[in-house]
């Protein structure tokens, strides 16, 4: 059973905006912290982006003022905003929730989106 679930990536071209969607199933109803990662082809995977419990935020330095992470409480749903994308973002981006509920306190995660960032 998948408990996290991302959605929002695809092909956009330099410069362009995509958002990405991380969804905790019902499962798990206390989140912890949640967060971004990606992995590019022949390159370690990258720490993204940070959310926790208190909406405390922290970005990769490659990131900033670029991407923002954010969160629908109702909706038990995380959101990568990536705006000014460049090729070098290209790569399978994978989230993570750190949560509890009918199950065990542990970190889910996704099963990763492609984005590819190219003219």
């Amino acid at each position: 059973v998948q408990l996290v679930m991302e959605s929002g990536g695809g092909l956009v071209q330099p410069g362009g905006s995509l958002r990405l969607s991380c969804a905790a199933a019902g499962n798990i109803f206390k989140i912890y912290a949640m967060g971004w990662y990606r992995q590019a082809p022949g390159k370690q995977r990258e720490l993204v982006a940070t959310l926790t419990s208190g909406s405390d935020t922290d970005y990769a330095d490659s990131v900033k003022g670029r991407f923002t992470v954010s969160r629908d409480n109702a909706k038990n749903t995380m959101y990568l905003q990536m705006n000014s994308l460049k090729p070098e973002d290209t790569a399978t981006y994978y989230c993570y929730i750190e949560g509890s509920g009918t199950v065990r306190r542990g970190e889910y995660w996704g099963q990763g989106t492609q984005v590819t960032v190219s003219s």
